[in-house]
């Protein structure tokens, strides 16, 4: 639940941005004109600056672009929305997003399992209650949010 906290508001659109982008095999750099039309299309908005990338960040974005070709058009638009979302972020957003990003990666698998499970429960309430409980924390004191942390895994080891 600790990590769930810290995976509320503005961090999933960022979170979901980086997993798109991101992936560690470099490939050689490629020119503009070596893309294909379909991913030119995708990545125009690099398009005057991509002889500038360097050769990972290139292949982030083909990997990105390919992912973006076998999505819904409904996982499309969902995906323009964050990163309209995203561009919009101050560098010091952007930045503690990109820090709390590489804690997750950080995680043992079976704790980021326990973080999706509980990012995926509290995206499961209504979004009344989301919000009741997204106030609420951000009214709690340290020492408060420990306690009510604590309490939930009291709570769900006893279930």
């Amino acid at each position: 639940m600790k990590r769930l906290a810290r995976f509320s508001g503005k961090l999933l659109p960022g979170l979901m941005l980086l997993i798109l982008v991101s992936s560690p095999a470099p490939v050689s750099a490629q020119t503009w004109d070596q893309l294909s039309p379909q991913q030119q299309r995708v990545l125009k908005p690099f398009a005057s600056r991509w002889h500038d990338l360097d050769p990972d960040k290139q292949a982030r974005l083909l990997r990105g672009a390919e992912r973006w070709k076998n999505m819904t058009p409904q996982q499309r638009k969902q995906m323009q929305q964050r990163f309209k979302r995203w561009q919009q972020l101050n560098q010091q957003q952007k930045d503690a997003i990109r820090q709390r990003f590489k804690k997750f990666q950080e995680l043992t698998p079976e704790q980021r399992t326990k973080v999706r499970k509980a990012f995926k429960r509290f995206r499961s309430l209504p979004a009344d209650k989301r919000k009741f409980y997204r106030d609420r924390w951000k009214q709690m004191t340290p020492k408060q949010r420990k306690r009510w942390l604590q309490h939930f895994r009291d709570k769900r080891s006893r279930d």
